[in-house]
């Protein structure tokens, strides 16, 4: 597989096919589809909303395509990141080290300032990675997993606990006043229940927080009344709104493509797009004979 094919090349393809899909449709003249010799008639007789949803179809198939693509890039370049790191993150730290040890030894025998600041440049560059509990300075609790502070904001609870017991008695007020004008059993259908019951959820949940702003927006909120339905738009201005999601999306993935392709791994991966498990290998090589290079250097300068 060619990976830089695999992304460039499907995104032309299904670049030119979104534009094929979305060109008829603006003009009228048909869905970019090719058409027999008895079927002129038939396509120019088909209505507009029907030449519509063809448009929209090719659309919808050239984007799939696409995103096939895409996402299959995307796996091989994380793959070969993992395994990058796996195989092969060792052999970096071991050359790191030696660098480290050479400049720190040139350094002891010289004195030169220059050659003492440059080994603990490369020092600096094989210092221990902090513990887990040092980078998330006190998220993980040890014995418990996870803090009550962390714990809140994952479970969308307080992350601080109520200040007193009973809320003011402003806020009961509004609870009391919400609760009475939207209990759930006042419905007169099962749409009208479902609405007040999503309303009391939140009424109780600003109460138990003992927030009187919030109580206050949600009576007004209340008072205003249900929100109106809002008009359905016609098939017609549906489709043309798909249409322009789908070019939207395309537009994204395209982005997020040549993202891949100009990163360090993927440009790795076009290197050796036929077989990007031997470049592995080949990668392996390269660094064990820099390591037996940087081992020997060393044991020169220790003489």
């Amino acid at each position: 597989m060619s990976y830089a094919g695999s992304v460039t090349t499907p995104e032309a393809e299904q670049s030119q096919s979104l534009s094929d899909a979305e060109e008829p449709v603006a003009e009228g003249a048909g869905s970019g589809e090719a058409a027999g010799p008895g079927e002129d008639a038939a396509e120019g007789g088909a209505r507009p909303e029907e030449r519509l949803e063809r448009a929209v179809r090719a659309a919808e198939q050239a984007l799939i395509e696409f995103e096939i693509a895409v996402e299959t890039f995307r796996v091989e370049v994380e793959n070969f990141s993992r395994l990058h790191h796996q195989k092969l993150g060792p052999m970096y730290t071991r050359l790191d080290e030696l660098e480290a040890e050479i400049a720190e030894t040139r350094a002891a025998r010289t004195g030169d300032p220059e050659d003492i600041r440059r080994a603990q440049e490369a020092r600096a560059q094989v210092m221990p990675m902090p513990g887990v509990e040092e980078l998330f300075h006190g998220w993980l609790d040890s014995e418990e997993g996870l803090f009550p502070e962390a714990e809140a904001m994952l479970t969308d609870r307080p992350v601080r606990p109520p200040q007193r017991v009973r809320p003011s008695e402003e806020a009961r007020k509004l609870f009391r006043e919400l609760a009475r004008k939207a209990h759930p059993d006042l419905a007169q259908d099962d749409g009208e229940r479902k609405r007040r019951e999503e309303f009391i959820t939140r009424v109780n949940a600003a109460y138990a927080r003992g927030d009187e702003a919030v109580l206050r927006e949600l009576s007004a909120e209340w008072a205003a009344g249900p929100v109106p339905p809002e008009r359905r738009p016609s098939r017609s201005e549906e489709l043309y709104a798909r249409l322009e999601w789908l070019s939207q999306r395309k537009e994204m993935l395209t982005l997020v493509a040549r993202e891949l392709e100009e990163s360090a791994i993927g440009s790795m991966l076009r290197i050796a797009s036929d077989d990007p498990d031997r470049l592995l290998d080949d990668i392996a090589e390269q660094l064990l004979a820099q390591v037996a290079q940087k081992e020997a250097e060393l044991e020169s300068l220790r003489g």
